[in-house]
């Protein structure tokens, strides 16, 4: 899944605290960064329209320049919706949103702040969150890299999905590749210690640079290579990571998925 605008090499290797600051590794608002989506034309469906006039307003978290407190923002009456002090789970990039809901559904007792820019995808979710009446998922139809620098505090984190963010294949493009050092400084930041920053891919020149980078944060450790060094670093796929459709067929052709999961140890 890929982050968009709105708002396999083996298959195994297949609460929030109180506001602060401006945070110092906070992007200026205007300075031009590249970015890890383009613009793609597709169309809402009448579904998709109806979930976004009738659970936007409950579901969808406004983009602002200032902390959340994941207290406030899940605090609702939405059926079957987790307690304070739950885990909080941000999710990168969520596509048509099918993942998502399967895995909110799998977690009922984790909060989970979903980004993703692609209107289509944000009016797919809502519908599967009305559908199937789930109370613990968030979305801000924002980039996400603009709402990890204005939104969310330090240490308020207690994991990171990223599953198949845009490869963007071509060498001259690897710019593009959402994974770099940057972010994943600023993501280890925002984890508990304790929490977790899980990677999926398909690709497996992004598989190596993936697993390359989150081994250079000093906040990471790659707790998977010491539970399965057989797997060279990479991880099981996690019970909570459903297979997708595209998935299953590309494992029908022999093609591998990578799982990169690692953990946040230090201060």
């Amino acid at each position: 899944m890929t982050t968009e605008p709105l708002p396999l090499a083996p298959t195994g290797p297949t609460t929030s605290p109180a506001a602060e600051p401006a945070l110092k590794d906070a992007a200026p608002p205007f300075m031009r960064t590249i970015k890890s989506f383009i613009k793609r034309a597709g169309r809402t469906t009448t579904g998709q329209t109806k979930a976004l006039e009738n659970l936007g307003p409950q579901f969808l978290l406004p983009y602002q320049t200032s902390l959340i407190n994941f207290e406030e923002v899940f605090t609702d009456l939405a059926p079957n919706a987790p307690g304070n002090g739950s885990p909080v789970v941000l999710e990168i990039g969520f596509g048509m949103g099918e993942a998502t809901a399967q895995i909110a559904a799998t977690l009922p007792q984790t909060r989970f702040l979903c980004c993703e820019v692609h209107e289509p995808g944000v009016g797919a979710l809502l519908k599967r969150i009305g559908e199937n009446q789930l109370g613990n998922i968030r979305i801000c139809a924002h980039d996400a890299v603009e709402v990890i620098d204005h939104m969310l505090p330090l240490g308020s984190l207690d994991g990171v999905h990223i599953f198949f963010p845009d490869p963007w294949h071509k060498t001259k493009h690897n710019k593009r590749r959402l994974i770099q050092a940057p972010l994943v400084a600023k993501l280890a930041a925002r984890l508990k210690v304790g929490g977790y920053l899980h990677c999926a891919t398909d690709w497996q020149p992004y598989a190596e640079q993936i697993l390359d980078v989150l081994s250079h944060e000093p906040l990471l450790t790659n707790t998977a290579k010491l539970q399965h060094p057989e797997l060279l670093g990479y991880a099981p796929k996690p019970h909570y990571r459903p297979l997708t459709k595209f998935e299953k067929r590309g494992l029908r052709l022999g093609h591998g998925v990578w799982d990169v999961v690692f953990e946040r140890t230090t201060n």
